[in-house]
């Protein structure tokens, strides 16, 4: 079981004006992957999203980070600026993904910007900021992430099959 921190980036939602759906989402498809031990609701703000993300990363040394919110054409949607500032190395292959995934059902999903990437042993993967985008994005990389999160720690030496 891995170790897991939400972040919602929303400021209605930071508010209290707007309950958060797609963190709940989050939750509720990685339960069998671990244990959500830290969710935040946090503004739509780069550097606020930033030290949340580096507080999850290297302080609690959580596993995983999952954002949600903020990855569009928006002038406050900084989840990727805020996640490429924090990470050491990138993930590409995850938003690759959940794009394609996306594009199968939306020609929208052209328009997200998410990033994905490691800072230390943490993983951070951006989400789209619906509780159905969540979800799909969520199904087309959970098969990978538990082996993935297991290299990272050291746990798995090899991405070649049996």
């Amino acid at each position: 079981m891995f170790s897991i921190g939400i972040i919602t980036a929303s400021d209605k939602g930071a508010r209290g004006e707007r309950e958060d759906l797609s963190g709940k989402a989050i939750a509720e498809v990685l339960a069998e992957l671990g244990e959500v031990k830290h969710y935040l609701i946090i503004p739509d703000e780069q550097s606020a999203l930033s030290e949340a993300m580096i507080q999850m990363a290297d302080d609690r040394k959580l596993d995983l980070i999952l954002t949600t919110g903020g990855t569009g054409l928006g002038p406050r949607d900084v989840t990727p600026e805020a996640t490429l500032a924090v990470i050491d190395r990138q993930v590409p292959g995850i938003p690759e993904v959940m794009r394609a995934k996306s594009l199968e059902k939306t020609s929208r999903a052209m328009l997200s910007r998410a990033v994905s990437g490691l800072r230390g042993r943490t993983l951070i993967i951006n989400l789209p900021g619906s509780p159905k985008g969540v979800r799909e994005c969520l199904e087309a990389v959970l098969p990978a992430l538990d082996h993935g999160l297991s290299i990272m720690k050291g746990e798995a030496d090899e991405c070649a099959r049996p």
